[in-house]
């Protein structure tokens, strides 16, 4: 067996490749790409000689994606993607003086894997289906968070010099308040605004009651608001006209990844199974296939995919002293898609809802039984991935329905 050390940077990796004993064999700076890989595979080969076939190379690195990764995996290597905080603590294990080096690194990743491979995770073998998903989804949700804050941002501008326009537009991200707020950005131009003109934003955003609305924004933009310089005005307006275009563009494009998402997962085969859990939808089924990833051997149990999940609570016992916490540490987008999920379920499913109460009727506040009922949902996902059966309301429930009855029983 060979352990290959790998700290890698934009334009070059330092590896280092180590025997069983733990004795350097060879190390190098190899640059990215097809010459670097070659370099790579040469090294590895030089060290192997006759016994190409029977080795068996296990590779660290502080990554799971891109070509190079690829490439690894691809020659049969053992991958393992370690978390960069994993490696931070195992440098303080080695070393109090704080030293650190890209060489000394790939010393440090390939001794990792030499040593504790079996605490460590592999490189899911995710399918390239579910790769794509994973691509357009994460672009999908990017997308939405910069949507997000440059709403905010608008949103903070118009307070300083214009706060006619937070008391008439709801939505700052929407089609008529957008088209509104280029063609009038501060308050002289927007009291100048006729109604042909609102009610044509109005109607091409598809809004109800057009002419009720436009009369009131337009009372509401020519009274009297606080006001601010003219000059520093002008200045806001063209911050706020640029924030309108941009906001416009995001949300013509978020509109383009998510057919782009609805299509990529509408062609995985696990999609009909994960399309029948309560409160999925296809835009939210497709960010839990991306985190999860679909390898059938990357959970082995319920518990497992629950702890990727970040859902699962974590207790810390010392002595008499015991604490069950939540988990900080988490993929976000991942618990995210499963938070909205189980808040989607309570209106979905009855099994859901009543978990749900139960866990309040127990004191767990709002976050908290939404957790512990995402918590629950994973582990249904993970039983109908497994059996490959679609969800049933029925089966999922009848254990949990079963305990909470005899529990009342022995409570009488």
């Amino acid at each position: 067996m060979l352990f290959v050390g790998d700290d890698w940077a934009e334009e070059h990796h330092d590896v280092e490749v180590m025997d069983a004993a733990g004795q350097r064999l060879a190390r190098a700076r190899l640059p990215e790409g097809v010459a670097g890989v070659a370099r790579l595979h040469a090294m590895i080969a030089e060290q192997l000689g006759h016994e190409v076939d029977e080795a068996e190379v296990l590779v660290g690195i502080e990554t799971d994606r891109g070509p190079w990764v690829a490439a690894l995996i691809a020659a049969g290597y053992r991958v393992f993607a370690i978390n960069p905080l994993q490696v931070s603590r195992y440098r303080e294990r080695h070393s109090v003086s704080g030293a650190k080096s890209d060489a000394a690194d790939a010393h440090m990743l390939a001794d990792m894997v030499r040593t504790d491979a079996h605490q460590l995770r592999p490189v899911a073998g995710d399918t390239a289906e579910a790769e794509a998903v994973k691509v357009v989804s994460r672009a999908h949700k990017t997308l939405i968070w910069e949507r997000t804050r440059h709403t905010q941002r608008l949103r903070q501008a118009l307070r300083e010099y214009f706060p006619a326009a937070l008391e008439v537009f709801d939505d700052l991200d929407a089609a008529d308040t957008l088209e509104l707020l280029a063609k009038a950005p501060d308050p002289a131009s927007a009291a100048a605004l006729t109604l042909a003109q609102i009610r044509g934003a109005l109607h091409r955003a598809r809004r109800r009651d057009v002419d009720e609305k436009a009369a009131r924004i337009q009372a509401v933009l020519r009274g009297e608001h606080l006001g601010r310089a003219e000059v520093i005005t002008a200045a806001y307006a063209a911050t706020t006209r640029s924030a309108a275009a941009i906001l416009g563009t995001l949300n013509e494009q978020v509109k383009v990844l998510e057919s782009q998402v609805d299509a990529n997962f509408g062609q995985h085969p696990d999609a009909e199974i994960i399309l029948s859990q309560p409160g999925m939808g296809r835009i939210l089924g497709a960010r839990v296939l991306a985190e999860f990833g679909d390898d059938p051997a990357r959970y082995t149990t319920a518990k497992n995919r629950k702890n990727y999940a970040g859902t699962s609570p974590i207790t810390r016992a010392s002595g008499k002293k015991k604490a069950v916490l939540a988990r900080f540490v988490h993929n976000d987008r991942l618990v995210d898609a499963l938070i909205s999920q189980a808040f989607s379920a309570l209106q979905a499913s009855p099994g859901a809802r009543g978990y749900y109460d139960q866990q309040r009727a127990r004191g767990a506040g709002h976050n908290a039984a939404l957790r512990q009922l995402a918590n629950r949902l994973v582990g249904i996902l993970h039983g109908c991935l497994k059996t490959r059966t679609p969800y049933d309301e029925a089966t999922a429930w009848s254990h949990h329905h079963a305990n909470h009855t005899g529990q009342e029983a022995i409570a009488a």
